[in-house]
């Protein structure tokens, strides 16, 4: 089995959550299973997130508020959670919310 890279962005403040790095190129863990977005969330939640992981997530899932693209596209189109991860996928948080 092989490990699978990708790269994940955040943005529109969701970086705050992740020491203000922007843009990680990870490698995700070989797994009997296939990586799905779901199993990233919780991924980023143990080994990415800094802080407030409940202004990153709610429940499963992202919070609403937070734009979730794959290559580009729209995570709705693509399946959302159950979408499978491929190599060199791009996927992208950019959070739509702004403390005042």
């Amino acid at each position: 089995m092989m490990k699978t890279p990708i790269t994940l962005e955040f943005s529109g403040g969701a970086e705050l959550l992740f020491d203000k790095v922007k843009k990680h190129n990870i490698e995700l863990p070989a797994s009997e299973k296939k990586w799905t977005i779901g199993n990233l969330l919780l991924y980023i939640k143990d080994n990415l997130l800094k802080e407030r992981p409940e202004l990153f997530m709610q429940g499963e899932t992202v919070r609403p508020g937070i734009l979730v693209l794959v290559n580009d596209a729209d995570w709705e189109l693509m399946g959302e959670l159950d979408y499978e991860i491929q190599p060199n996928d791009r996927i992208v948080f950019i959070s739509t919310l702004h403390g005042g």
